[in-house]
């Protein structure tokens, strides 16, 4: 039976993941680093720390460390997260529902710790999670499952009694890497993404988590 849900943050809870894309672009400009839009798609799936590792290599630059640069990105995008901000349609409803039903409730995600603290308090939300585990606490990101099995694990959870409820191709793959059911919740313009046909079931919108959906999932299905 499954009865503990594993949350992603961004894009999922909060319709941040666009703002990432202008943080990590302006910083880099700052530095002279030569970063587009097409070439931060080389670093999809990537911890923001290796992320800057693999500017550094691929495109090397003068003056600050890839750490250093990392440091000014999640400065900019945290700010930038509270300043634009919100937490996505159906997101405290979703979660109450569960609640209701006495599932465990975990955040998993791929940004820094201190990252996710930041919003989770700015936007009220902490108080819905048992358990919030930061990719920077396992040895690789998603795709990995690492972060999926250690927010598991510290709920007391068997990867079998999970679901994950992800926005993303790779925190999709990273939840059925960890044997867990996998519910995604695409934006609109990757929606019909073929590669999403992997989830055990699509959603348009959190607000589309309803008994139906949970019924789904006590039973196993």
């Amino acid at each position: 039976m499954i009865n503990t849900a594993l949350f992603d943050m961004d894009g999922l809870l909060l319709d941040t993941e666009p703002l990432w894309g202008d943080s990590m672009l302006k910083i880099a400009h700052q530095h002279g680093i030569p970063m587009t839009m097409q070439r931060l798609r080389e670093t999809t799936g990537l911890r923001i720390y290796e992320v800057t590792e693999w500017w550094a290599l691929r495109y090397p630059w003068t003056g600050s460390t890839a750490r250093q640069v990392a440091d000014e990105i999640l400065t900019d995008i945290i700010a930038s997260s509270k300043m634009k901000g919100t937490i996505l349609k159906g997101v405290e409803d979703c979660i109450k529902l569960l609640k209701k039903h006495h599932f465990k409730i975990g955040l998993a995600s791929s940004s820094p710790m201190h990252m996710i603290e930041a919003l989770v308090e700015h936007f009220d939300l902490k108080k819905y999670f048992d358990e919030i585990t930061s990719a920077d606490a396992v040895d690789a990101g998603k795709p990995h499952p690492a972060v999926f099995l250690r927010c598991a694990e510290l709920l007391g959870a068997s990867p079998l009694e999970c679901v994950v409820l992800e926005d993303s191709v790779n925190g999709m793959i990273a939840g059925k890497a960890a044997r867990m059911k996998v519910i995604v919740v695409p934006d609109q313009l990757h929606f019909d993404d073929p590669r999403f046909a992997l989830a055990d079931l699509k959603l348009r919108s959190l607000e589309d988590f309803d008994m139906d959906v949970l019924q789904m999932l006590k039973k196993g299905k």
